[in-house]
């Protein structure tokens, strides 16, 4: 892990109309961390996420990735950016070869290097087998790993992923965890979940977001009580105006 920061958030505030979703967000995420978003609905995780993918803009603040400026420079920040949404952008009458073949030429693959960022994509996301079948045909499991393997197939340093485990069986489940740890090895993982299990099994650190103020960002291995009993009590009704604290 380098001493340089691959993703920067300086002062990220969000405004719907008058109300604020997320106010004077600031954090820093390293190579190599595997990053866990917390937080009850409507805490501002997507909203937060949209933002460091460049989809919508922040009323102010600032994010950096590996040194761009999201908005300023959005083609240099976005080529080290994957981006998983919580529901898979694929498309059912497209085999998985044929999709990742897609995605390659949309993120500027060229030619002569598709066929094996495809192969290394589906290598790495246990794709290899299914490379001929239509992804409607797929179980939900199958198509959240061609979800991931879309975004980490032009090699990001960073890989954004909303719920990547929402809606799959349990055994799916464990498989896309484990994944997930694989990759986490060779880049930096920004997760979005509502499974505290996941979070615990799958994250070095963990963002507790709560009315859009982050009140928690710790290092699993520095929280002095199990997960869930800080979650309760940083994200119940008598603690919606916590301050932020870093362990």
């Amino acid at each position: 892990m380098t001493n340089s920061p691959l993703i920067t958030a300086a002062s990220i505030s969000r405004y719907y109309g008058q109300r604020l979703a997320l106010d004077n967000i600031c954090f820093t995420i390293h190579r190599g961390e595997i990053v866990c978003f917390l937080g009850p609905n409507g805490a501002g995780k997507s909203t937060l996420m949209q933002i460091i993918c460049g989809v919508m803009a922040a009323s102010s603040g600032a994010i950096s990735i590996a040194g761009f400026d999201i908005i300023e420079q959005p083609l240099q920040a976005k080529q080290h950016l994957g981006y998983l949404p919580e529901q898979p952008p694929v498309y059912p009458d497209c085999t998985v070869d044929e999709y990742l073949a897609y995605s390659g030429r949309l993120r500027g693959i060229q030619s002569n290097r598709l066929v094996t960022c495809i192969d290394t994509s589906k290598q790495k996301c246990g794709l290899t087998e299914v490379g001929k079948r239509l992804i409607g045909n797929l179980s939900k499991g199958y198509q959240q790993r061609i979800g991931i393997a879309q975004a980490l197939i032009h090699e990001p340093a960073v890989i954004i992923l909303d719920e990547p485990s929402s809606g799959v069986d349990p055994n799916q489940m464990i498989e896309i965890r484990e994944l997930i740890r694989e990759m986490g090895k060779h880049h930096s993982i920004i997760l979005s979940t509502h499974m505290l299990a996941e979070a615990e099994t799958t994250c070095d650190r963990v963002l507790i977001l709560q009315a859009g103020t982050v009140v928690l960002d710790s290092v699993m291995t520095k929280l002095t009580q199990p997960l869930e009993q800080t979650y309760l009590q940083l994200t119940g009704t008598a603690h919606s105006t916590a301050k932020a604290q870093t362990a």
